[in-house]
């Protein structure tokens, strides 16, 4: 379903503030997979997403989305293969349009535009059906603009909008950072119920360990800008925290310095 292919990236390079994020990095996900992804800052997790997204070129490589060369594509291109949740919750919705009226963006996505109503009866009938699978009653507030939600309900609505069309793969970047722990669990159960009711092959970033254990079926620790740890099926679901913490410094010869990682 995707595949990174030797990229290359390197920020501001001939410059003092040079940086060079991958050397050569190589990433292959199946179909149907659900990878939480690892790492210390720095490690190159949400310079991997974006460079999937396409919201800058890579230096040298190839990106492959079910089967589809997209290495020269702008992001806005490759809108009907990839959804997005960000860790602001007030970057994924139009806060002054209606719930409704973001919901039908998103059912949009990567088609052709017309003259027309902007949201049908039968429309709204989907709309409400899928917001009563998020369990946060917002099926009952369709014509609330988004701006009046929490933060959490705001991510929920997001992720529903991502998700809507079923994107060929699902890029969440540390999507419940943001959120207090009893939201943050609610819009992962979320979470977990879509990819795994539509099969989405999807890559989630977070710094806590526990939910990278508990979540998906296969886990990647990166550091600086290589995958140095790759874990699925039974041996996923055998790890602990101190198991990663052990695995981290063991690979990359230092100390896994976050504390919301280990706390978490």
């Amino acid at each position: 379903m995707l595949e990174l292919k030797n990229i290359h990236k390197t920020f501001s390079p001939g410059t003092i503030n040079e940086k060079v994020v991958f050397k050569g990095l190589n990433f292959k996900v199946e179909d149907g997979d659900f990878i939480t992804v690892i790492g210390g800052n720095g490690a190159g997790k949400s310079t991997m997403l974006n460079a999937i997204a396409g919201v800058w070129p890579v230096d040298e490589g190839r990106i492959i989305i079910s089967g589809e060369d997209v290495t020269g594509l702008p992001d806005y291109k490759r809108a009907n293969l990839v959804g997005r949740v960000f860790q602001d919750p007030t970057v994924g919705t139009a806060p002054t349009m209606e719930l409704e009226e973001n919901l039908a963006l998103a059912y949009r996505r990567g088609k052709k535009r017309g003259l027309g109503w902007g949201v049908t009866a039968h429309e709204k009938k989907i709309y409400r059906e899928r917001l009563a699978t998020l369990e946060l009653g917002l099926e009952d507030r369709m014509t609330e603009k988004a701006g009046l939600l929490s933060g959490g309900q705001r991510q929920a609505l997001t992720l529903l909008m991502a998700t809507l069309v079923k994107p060929k793969i699902l890029l969440l970047d540390e999507h419940t950072a943001a959120l207090d722990p009893k939201t943050a669990e609610k819009v992962l159960n979320a979470t977990d119920r879509i990819v795994n009711k539509d099969n989405l092959t999807t890559l989630m970033i977070t710094h806590n360990m526990k939910d990278a254990i508990v979540h998906g079926n296969r886990l990647i620790m990166m550091n600086e800008g290589r995958i140095i740890l790759d874990i699925r099926g039974e041996e996923k679901k055998k790890l602990t925290v101190e198991d990663l913490l052990h695995q981290f410094s063991k690979v990359a010869g230092e100390e896994f310095a976050s504390d919301k990682a280990i706390l978490g």
